[in-house]
């Protein structure tokens, strides 16, 4: 009995849940028609269906997760950036306070003063005679007629016409001129000339104590002392090279020696490049490689001039110090053609980007201002600007030393009280309003170095 009375409630409990799991399932129904109703009812009224409106928000959190994530990156790259200039100034601050040279900027003309303009009968000698033997054994070119009291020599290879004006200063002062005494003397000065560029080699690997290098490598280094780039002495800029590429290397824990090394001969080349048909790289490269100088030497000549990647910190370190040493002040000189192109080019990478309005060039085309239209970018499309123009120079033209790219993102509104009604006046009589017009300016300043 007892079991048969469990099995009734048993039965009768399950009836009950049947009843109640159905009446649960006919609410359920009448709920999700209720909500399908209703969201018919906003489709409606939205004019959107729902995957419409759920792609609408995706859309909108997509594009606020962009910007936030554009002001984040900004943000980040800017701290980053501040960091590591900080540190690479530092390091650069004090490899720089350690050189105190100054520029001699040289051109390929060379002048000899006279005590008067008899002496340049001399010099030309009966039917020309003279100078026509000057102007074979030094291989110069002698202007005698052009300024008075004065003799100018002109020739591109400085080291002929060193040994020129040398040669014609001690005729003058000989007052001996034929044919013989400038062969002479032409030899005599082209020894003193090449025995000077000995002693210039020698006096620079003792300053830098730099030790077994080759003799091919060793006549070239000593002509450096008379090639220059753009004004700018090698052999000067060379030994500066070295110096900045050594201290570098010592603050950042590498091979000091090696990083002298590889910025003294970084632009060997030159020694020999004024009358080859290859460049002063491929010469460079030639030299050292026939020297069996260390890879790293040979990379540094090569990646100086980004013909190569390069395959050690010290290449770096001496790209950057030949930056350095030709970006200084004074060191080198622009034509006036050059500098016009530079100016010319970096205006043109500006303007050509969307939403600018105008382009400055500044400091002598080391600095670019951009003015651009407000209502065309945010504050954050203003610094990818800034990064896109530093980007596109960097890639397309050749400058010494950095340029800094300056976006300007600038917004002016106004706005002006109404007309002042007299009838509605303070009492006074005086007819004047007492409403003030107000102006809000907004400059937004981006920079890219």
């Amino acid at each position: 009995q007892d079991y048969q009375k469990k099995e009734n409630e048993l039965e009768l409990f399950k009836t009950d849940l049947i009843e109640k799991s159905s009446r649960y399932e006919n609410r359920l129904n009448e709920l999700n028609e209720v909500i399908q109703k209703e969201m018919t009812q906003m489709e409606n009224v939205a004019q959107f269906s729902a995957e419409e409106a759920k792609q609408w928000i995706i859309d909108k959190l997509k594009v606020e997760a962009r910007n936030e994530g554009a002001e984040n990156a900004m943000a980040i790259k800017n701290e980053m950036k501040e960091r590591a200039s900080r540190e690479a100034k530092d390091v650069l601050a004090k490899a720089i306070e350690n050189m105190a040279y100054e520029y001699t900027v040289e051109s390929t003309l060379s002048s000899i003063p006279l005590v008067n303009d008899r002496i340049k009968g001399m010099i030309i000698g009966r039917e020309g005679k003279n100078i026509r033997a000057i102007e074979d054994i030094t291989s110069v070119k002698v202007i005698v007629d052009e300024t008075p009291e004065t003799v100018i020599i002109s020739c591109f290879d400085p080291i002929k016409r060193d040994i020129a004006s040398r040669t014609i200063t001690e005729l003058i002062n000989n007052k001996n001129i034929n044919p013989n005494e400038v062969a002479r003397i032409y030899k005599k000065k082209k020894q003193d000339v090449e025995k000077e560029m000995r002693r210039a080699a020698a006096d620079c690997l003792r300053l830098l104590n730099i030790k077994n290098v080759s003799d091919e490598m060793f006549e070239m280094l000593g002509r450096l002392k008379y090639r220059t780039s753009y004004g700018q002495n090698i052999l000067q800029h060379s030994i500066e090279v070295a110096k900045l590429a050594g201290y570098m290397a010592g603050e950042l824990g590498l091979d000091i020696e090696l990083a002298k090394r590889a910025g003294l001969f970084h632009d060997l080349g030159k020694a020999n490049s004024h009358d080859a048909e290859a460049s002063h790289v491929a010469i460079g490269v030639e030299v050292a490689t026939r020297a069996k100088e260390h890879p790293v030497v040979i990379n540094a000549v090569l990646s100086h001039h980004e013909e190569a990647e390069p395959i050690s910190p010290i290449s770096v370190l001496v790209n950057a110090a030949d930056k350095i040493s030709g970006s200084r002040p004074g060191a080198r000189r622009d034509s006036l053609e050059q500098y016009t192109n530079r100016i010319e080019s970096l205006e043109r990478i500006a303007s050509n980007k969307d939403g600018v309005n105008k382009v400055y060039a500044l400091s002598a085309g080391r600095e670019v201002r951009v003015i651009v239209e407000p209502k065309m970018m945010s504050d954050a499309q203003a610094h990818l600007l800034s990064s896109d123009i530093a980007k596109e120079i960097q890639e397309s033209m050749e400058y010494p030393g950095q340029i800094k790219v300056t976006v300007i993102r600038q917004s002016i509104e106004n706005a002006m009280t109404n007309t002042y009604n007299y009838n509605s006046g303070n009492g006074n009589g005086n007819g004047k309003g007492n409403g003030n017009g107000h102006k809000k300016n907004r400059n937004k300043v981006v920079e890219e170095g």
